[in-house]
């Protein structure tokens, strides 16, 4: 069986491809990457495939059994560009997409979920076996934002008392690399998510016990909140969708409590003070 990765050079793509060479013989795996220099190092075939050069997606395809649709960085293009990986693995003969979601997509109120949602009838319309993982927040969206918290003092964003049930990227990674590797998932939409949710302010109190320092949640209207994320150098349409998607946690949309996760990965899923201490070991 042959398994083709989209995305190998992003984060997400490389931890999958090194999950997977512990599932199957890395002869059997191909990365797919726009620019093919960049995943030299992966130790694995790899081919051009270019979403928005559709022309570069069917050759690469070309005697691959699954295909590992890791899901478009670029939001508001996603659902041409997936259009195309499908039409193309279609072609190609590829029996089955396996693909990353978003939590509870059919339901979602993030911004996000509406190229989700149509990427999930795509693959149920194209008549390929499917299986659907629907992730949710990386621990590291949040942990990503330790080194501003400890220069300003603070953890701020405008999650309220929302709580988040993320996981780290290594345990959607390791999901990644079961389901496209073993049997039994065809068909299933997997809702995944972290064991244990928490709010902001334990994300806080968290920093502040492994730091010795008092570092307070402090909680903003989405105004203020997109205001500062622009003040640091995000752009402002990018600044406003974070400070939504906060809100949307605010009002339960990143809280999930299935556990689905942890049983899929035959293993607890990554702990706070884990990702925490990882992410101060890097500042």
């Amino acid at each position: 069986m042959t398994i083709a990765i989209t995305g190998a050079t992003g984060q997400l793509g490389r931890l999958v491809i090194e999950r997977l060479k512990s599932h199957v013989d890395p002869d059997s795996l191909r990365a797919l990457a726009r620019t093919p220099s960049r995943a030299a190092g992966l130790g694995i075939d790899v081919r051009e495939a270019d979403y928005d050069r559709p022309s570069t997606l069917e050759p690469a395809l070309a005697g691959v059994d699954t295909l590992l649709l890791i899901s478009s960085s670029e939001v508001g293009r996603r659902l041409a560009q997936h259009r195309h990986a499908i039409d193309a693995a279609r072609a190609a003969g590829v029996r089955r997409i396996v693909y990353t979601s978003l939590l509870h997509a059919d339901a979602s109120p993030l911004s996000l979920a509406a190229e989700h949602q149509g990427t999930e009838r795509m693959l149920k319309d194209s008549g390929l076996a499917w299986t659907i993982l629907r992730n949710g927040w990386y621990t590291e969206n949040y942990t990503g934002a330790i080194a501003g918290a400890l220069a300003g003092g603070a953890l701020v964003g405008s999650a309220g008392q929302g709580r988040i049930a993320s996981a780290a990227r290594a345990d959607y990674a390791d999901a990644a690399a079961v389901a496209v590797s073993e049997d039994g998932h065809e068909g299933k939409t997997h809702e995944l998510a972290g064991d244990a949710a928490y709010t902001l302010d334990e994300l806080a109190a968290e920093i502040s016990r492994q730091t010795g320092r008092t570092i307070p949640y402090r909680n903003l209207p989405q105004e203020d909140y997109a205001a500062i994320l622009v003040s640091h150098g995000l752009p402002s349409e990018l600044a406003r969708a974070i400070a939504g998607w906060d809100v949307d946690a605010s009002r339960g949309a990143l809280f999930d409590d299935g556990c689905q996760l942890s049983r899929l990965i035959g293993r607890p899923t990554t702990p706070l003070q884990a990702s925490v201490a990882e992410a101060l070991a890097r500042t």
